[in-house]
């Protein structure tokens, strides 16, 4: 398994980004949170993307150095419309404006529609956090086959549906939720099948709505849907990210005539903590909670009880030193390279360049 320093891997991910139409400015944010992605353990939505952005590009599903509509701006409501703009710009940018509404209100409401593939969500919680702000997010997954099976169904009906919240510490965020509402993220079940791994049970059903941890059918023949996590209670938080998302924000629906794209719509609601009274305080309380979280005794086999954000952090210094990419992934991203004329000579001068 080919074994690539984070430097190196952003060179390669920014070549392509730059071959797809992308700007330096965007192909470079692309490039960070991709890689972002990877080090925070979250391979599902790392450089491992970069095939399907090529797809999506080349079926004009994905519009690089788009201009977002902004459709409503009414003191702390925003409402924008990527317009299959990049996701990662188009999510990033929409969230600066918020944050910037947040400082001056207290609070803002944001609603992004149909941007291309945002990636992980965890990223515009950090984003939000950095600055200081609290960040809920409801997001929706469209414009292709529903990939979540809600709870009793034997058959998808929505996508996997994230949900993400980030408080604020002294740099960063303090805790960060950021989770898809099925048991595994789509892209995880694609890392197994490339990995030629299981995924865990009660994670996939098959085409016959049964059981299964082989995820062959749902990736390669697109067959059978991911489950919601906690049964009920992680379906019914995937049907309200729908409808948040959704009805509710004005992005693409589950229920809508679907294609072969990947869009993204998200409800945020960003509120700046210094607005609420001492954030030192505040910061304070946040502490005192996860200290009294962390103290409890440890289950059997357990050695420590950790918090939301604790495995991304140490998953980010584990790999700060190299990331891996199994050889499938690894190949795809070639491949997908070379539909935008990128030579294998190009990718090795990307990556010897960058090695250090």
């Amino acid at each position: 398994m080919p074994t690539i320093r984070p430097a190196a891997l952003r060179a390669v991910t920014e070549l392509i980004a730059r071959r797809m139409g992308s700007t330096e400015a965007e192909a470079s944010e692309v490039a960070d949170h991709l890689v972002r992605a990877n080090l925070a353990g979250h391979d599902s939505h790392g450089v491992g993307m970069l095939p399907t952005y090529v797809r999506l590009l080349q079926s004009d599903l994905l519009v690089p150095n788009q201009t977002a509509e902004t459709v409503l701006d009414a003191g702390a409501l925003l409402v924008v419309d990527a317009r299959r703009g990049y996701g990662q710009r188009m999510a990033a940018d929409a969230v600066r404006r918020a944050i910037a509404r947040a400082g001056e209100m207290g609070a803002c409401v944001l609603a992004l529609r149909n941007a291309a593939h945002v990636g992980r969500i965890g990223t515009y919680g950090e984003l939000a956090a950095k600055a200081g702000c609290v960040f809920v997010a409801f997001v929706n997954v469209s414009d292709h086959a529903p990939a979540q099976a809600t709870f009793g169904a034997a058959e998808g009906r929505l996508g996997t549906n994230p949900f993400c919240v980030a408080v604020p510490g002294s740099d960063g965020p303090s805790l960060l939720l950021d989770m898809a509402t099925t048991t595994i993220a789509a892209g995880k079940a694609r890392v197994a099948y490339n990995k030629g791994t299981s995924v865990p049970e009660g994670a996939l059903i098959d085409a016959d709505g049964k059981p299964t941890t082989d995820p062959t059918g749902f990736i390669r023949d697109r067959l059978g849907a991911l489950l919601a996590f906690g049964r009920h209670k992680g379906s019914g938080l995937a049907v309200m990210c729908e409808i948040m998302a959704g009805a509710v924000a004005g992005g693409m629906r589950a229920d809508e005539p679907y294609g072969d794209g990947v869009l993204n719509s998200m409800l945020a609601i960003v509120i700046d903590l210094s607005k609420l009274g001492d954030a030192a305080a505040i910061r304070g309380d946040v502490e005192a909670t996860k200290a009294f979280i962390k103290s409890a005794r440890g289950a059997p086999g357990v050695e420590e009880v950790l918090l939301p954000g604790e495995p991304e952090r140490r998953s980010a210094d584990r790999r700060a030193d190299g990331i891996d990419v199994d050889p499938t992934t690894w190949a795809d991203i070639c491949a997908a390279a070379a539909k935008l004329g990128i030579t294998a000579a190009e990718i090795d001068q990307a990556l010897g360049a960058n090695a250090g």
